[in-house]
């Protein structure tokens, strides 16, 4: 039997490493300053930043132990498709960063570099571009209104009327009991009318609902929470 060991690290050069996985860190560093700059919502997260950043360097680090052999590259999937991640991500576009800097990373790892810089300085771009300008930004801001009403009576009537008179359009989205069913909750979607308050919805509703809890939540489309 032959014991001996083979090494494999020839197949690419140490510059080959530093500059895969240097080009990898400093551009997927790039990426998360871009993030950080053009995130609008409150739930910022430094830890999902740092990650961006690790999975770059992770990935080249992948592509280099891959190389072209294409019976490694199975093996590789086989063995990262038992990674389960739990986390919700709680924006479409931290997706998109996600995906960045894994092909960056893929980039530099097969050693595109000028490819891999290229992209994601363009990329960058584009995303501060779209950040500075509000691109697709729809100027239309809805509150969701959510009241408690006492149960067995019907309230419907006197809210409806309640917010025609404050809200332009509005919309139930649902309807649940709480509190062993001595409550029921219902939520709406509206549009406030020019110059009125949500405060005075707030009242207008406790006032036709014997004092019960009634919330209403601005900005929400624009919120993650």
């Amino acid at each position: 039997m032959n014991f001996d060991l083979q090494e494999l690290s020839g197949t690419f050069s140490v510059l080959d490493v530093v500059a895969a996985m240097g080009l990898s860190f400093v551009l997927s560093t790039m990426i998360g300053y871009v993030y950080r700059g053009t995130h609008r919502n409150v739930s910022y997260s430094q830890s999902y930043v740092q990650t961006l950043v690790i999975v770059g360097m992770i990935v080249a680090l992948i592509m280099l132990v891959v190389g072209s052999n294409l019976a490694r590259a199975f093996s590789l999937v086989g063995a990262l498709s038992v990674v389960r991640f739990r986390n919700a991500i709680k924006e479409t576009r931290d997706v998109g960063f996600v995906f960045l800097t894994m092909g960056i990373g893929m980039a530099c790892g097969a050693r595109f570099y000028v490819l891999a810089a290229v992209a994601a300085v363009a990329i960058c771009l584009i995303i501060i571009v779209m950040h500075k300008f509000n691109w697709f930004q729809l100027n239309v801001q809805r509150q969701v209104v959510k009241v408690q009403i006492p149960a067995g009576g019907d309230h419907t009537p006197a809210i409806s009327d309640v917010l025609i008179k404050y809200t332009t359009e509005y919309e139930l989205v649902s309807t649940e009991t709480i509190r062993g069913g001595a409550l029921t909750e219902v939520f709406y979607t509206v549009r406030m009318k020019k110059g009125a308050e949500p405060s005075d919805l707030v009242s207008a509703l406790q006032e036709r609902t014997s004092g019960q809890r009634v919330t209403v939540l601005t900005g929400y489309d624009q919120t993650d929470l």
